[in-house]
């Protein structure tokens, strides 16, 4: 079942927490490709100095200002792109960086488009899991409620520990918020896993 839109419009931790354990889907001409969710980060718009609407409205995060539960995609270092959902209540430009897979269905894809087949590090952290799901920024504000290119299903619960954020030490007191959330024991991950942890 497809994940629907009131899932996305609710309290952004709330559905970052509840996002791990569910599964992205990607169709491209090449074939499908699924991930259960395993690692995702929370980020709160302006109240929250580690993101990029923290400032307000730009043409960069422009779909955190048009919806809920649709992709926001950009690019890192001129090399990686990362997916984002948008999240929260109307208007609030809020999202969550979809920072881990563990791979399901078409790893065989996933591996061409990787060049490895090193199971656990084909979408162990954001650049990863966005090339080997063919994320890039021809699918910035495409709507994840409906069956399409880019879209999430319902899967299973999980067991779900918090940690602070990583690469985000410029953010001041908001690098210590516990606004990571990881599946318990998962070894598809990103790395700088040792990090303070609650329940």
């Amino acid at each position: 079942m497809i994940i629907p839109r009131e899932f996305y419009e609710r309290d952004t931790l709330t559905v970052a927490r509840e996002l791990i354990g569910q599964v992205l889907v990607r169709k491209s001409p090449e074939g499908v490709t699924k991930g259960v969710i395993v690692e995702a980060e929370a980020y709160l718009g302006e109240i929250d100095p580690a993101a990029h609407s923290y400032k307000g409205k730009t043409r960069r995060v422009r779909v955190q200002y048009e919806g809920k539960g649709l992709a926001y995609v950009y690019m890192i270092y001129g090399v990686h792109y990362c997916m984002n959902i948008t999240t929260g209540p109307a208007e609030k430009p809020e999202a969550i960086l979809i920072r881990a897979l563990e791979p399901i269905e078409g790893i065989d894809i996933m591996e061409r488009r990787r060049g490895t087949s090193r199971l656990k590090n084909l979408c162990s952290g954001p650049g990863k899991l966005a090339r080997a799901m063919d994320i890039d920024m021809n699918l910035y504000g495409t709507d994840l409620c409906s069956e399409g290119e880019l879209y999430l299903e319902y899967s299973r619960p999980a067991e779900v520990e918090v940690s602070k954020r990583i690469n985000v030490d410029y953010a001041g007191e908001a690098a210590h918020y516990l606004w990571r959330f990881t599946e318990k024991g998962s070894e598809y991950v990103s790395g700088k896993k040792k990090q303070e942890k609650a329940g």
